[in-house]
């Protein structure tokens, strides 16, 4: 191991630990690839399922989003306290089958569950994934090394609407009334994606474990009792037994556990009686209450995590800063293959030309953006505490006029330029986000802080960003003005990045100081 191994603070990283990132980088390329599939899908699975844009955004974004927030938390507390790659290995064995069942859904109720359980699977990538990359890699490469692993978003979003649009327009050639099991194209399409997925889980078990803190030299020992911890975080965020997680802080903690659940209940039934659809609005308030619980478990169970994760502003406002871009980011790609669909009138028999035009681009453009910016990215934060907050503000303001045009294209030429612009521009934030965030943490805590990082991206940007999108236009009749009406978001965004700004670079400096005070033994 030592021979594979970085050096504390040695600014190299060893062949195993690229190695190990190329992995990592496969693995989550194939959680994009299940995630995404929907968006080339969509139109089909309305037309077979009888459904709408809004519950194409549903199923797109709440219905995933919400439970990987959820179990993003827990699965994040194992991360940091369990064997990440075994638990990398099971999470992609979980949504690669869960993929695979939803090629037999019959209902949209069935695909519903079947993307829970993608997201309950996916939920458990992101914080092993950037806990083992921030320990084979130094801090002077770590952003590098995240926007590389996080390029898989946008190879394996584009792959999926490639393969996708490929699988759907050959099977329904072969087979016009239905193929073996009397499966039609989209349905193969979620079995074709999800099963090699089982193949790379036996792959990735091969993994080393790093010792954790390696590339900082700060030694961590390792916890007495994972999965103890594991269910106890459970307990915290699982509603209804969050009321037994309560109970057992005391009769106050309780209290008001009960009165912010009435508050969330009161606030559903509102939006339910003005007319919204009660999935959506219940899956958002389990989120919004399952977090409260969470957050209030945590300050008692780990004050030193509390404070330097949601006791820090400036971690929360990075957050907030990057939920509101995927908010963009995530209508754009569920809804992109549709509005060209229909803008344009394209017969099913020229979808894998859709695919292509789209799908190509997009993996191209967003693996040129998140690693491109994730350079800048580090160059500027060698020159100051707050240069990467530079790129989330440019990926904030700079994807608006691309996405406007592509929204508004009069020929496809139009959108299938403008959507890669769009998507490069957009991307570019995420590396400089995530790395911050690492950043104001000890590494004991990177797995919680990478399951609090998604929060953002999950119940602001995927659980709301793609429904809201299809709401506005199934209210409208107009899928773009759907997706532009979005665009609502973006001072709200600026208004978190400028606060980022004044709070980051005393968050950063005074880390251990308030882990300490905080009861962290250092």
């Amino acid at each position: 191991m030592a021979s594979n191994s970085p050096a504390p603070d040695s600014g190299s990283a060893r062949p195993y630990a690229w190695y190990v990132l190329s992995l990592l980088l496969l693995v989550y390329i194939l959680n994009f690839v299940d995630r995404q599939i929907v968006a080339i899908l969509a139109d089909d699975i309305k037309r077979d399922l009888k459904l709408n844009d809004q519950d194409i955004g549903f199923l797109y974004g709440t219905a995933f989003g919400v439970f990987y927030a959820l179990f993003g938390i827990p699965l994040g507390r194992l991360a940091d306290n369990w064997h990440r790659v075994r638990l990398m290995t099971a999470g992609l064995a979980l949504w690669s089958s869960m993929t695979a069942l939803s090629g037999f859904a019959r209902n949209g109720t069935a695909l519903a569950l079947a993307r829970i359980g993608v997201g309950v699977g996916e939920a458990s990538a992101g914080p092993a994934a950037y806990s083992l990359i921030s320990d084979w890699f130094p801090r002077r490469l770590r952003a590098t090394a995240l926007v590389l692993y996080s390029s898989g978003i946008y190879l394996g979003g584009g792959c999926s609407l490639l393969i996708g649009a490929t699988i759907v327009q050959r099977w329904n050639l072969a087979y016009p009334a239905g193929g073996p099991l009397g499966l039609v194209g989209w349905q193969a399409a979620f079995l074709a994606v999800g099963l090699p997925g089982l193949l790379v889980a036996a792959w990735t078990f091969t993994l080393r474990e790093p010792p954790r803190g390696l590339s900082e030299g700060i030694e961590t020992p390792a916890h007495p009792a994972p999965f103890r911890a594991f269910f106890e975080e459970l307990v915290t965020i699982v509603p209804p037994f969050t009321l037994i997680g309560a109970a057992r802080l005391g009769f106050g903690v309780l209290a008001r556990n009960l009165a912010v659940l009435a508050l969330v209940a009161g606030m559903v039934a509102l939006l339910v009686a003005l007319g919204e659809p009660p999935a959506q609005w219940i899956a958002i308030g389990i989120g919004v209450y399952a977090v409260y619980s969470w957050a209030v478990a945590l300050k008692r169970r780990d004050p030193p995590t509390y404070a330097l994760i949601l006791g820090t502003p400036a971690f929360l406002c990075v957050v907030l800063a990057y939920g509101l871009n995927t908010f963009l980011a995530y209508a754009m790609a569920a809804f992109a293959p549709s509005f060209v669909r229909r803008s344009f009138a394209i017969p099913p028999e020229q979808l894998g030309e859709v695919g292509f035009w789209i799908g190509a681009p997009a993996a191209l453009a967003g693996f040129l953006g998140v690693t491109l910016a994730g350079r800048v990215a580090d160059h500027l934060r060698a020159h100051s505490p707050v240069g990467r907050l530079h790129v989330i503000l440019f990926g904030c303001l700079a994807p608006l006029l691309p996405m406007a045009l592509a929204f508004t294209a009069r020929t496809p030429a139009m959108a299938y330029t403008m959507l890669p612009i769009a998507q490069f521009l957009i991307c570019g934030a995420l590396g400089a986000a995530a790395a911050t965030t690492q950043d104001l943490v000890l590494p004991r805590m990177r797995g919680t802080a990478t399951a609090a990082f998604f929060i953002g991206t999950t119940l602001i940007g995927l659980a709301l960003g793609p429904y809201l999108a299809g709401r506005i236009s199934t209210l409208t009749g107009d899928l773009g003005t759907g997706v532009l009406s979005l665009f609502a978001s973006v001072p709200l965004a600026l208004g978190a990045i400028v606060a980022a700004y004044r709070l980051l670079p005393a968050a950063e400096s005074s880390k251990l100081r308030r882990a300490r005070a905080a009861g962290e033994a250092l």
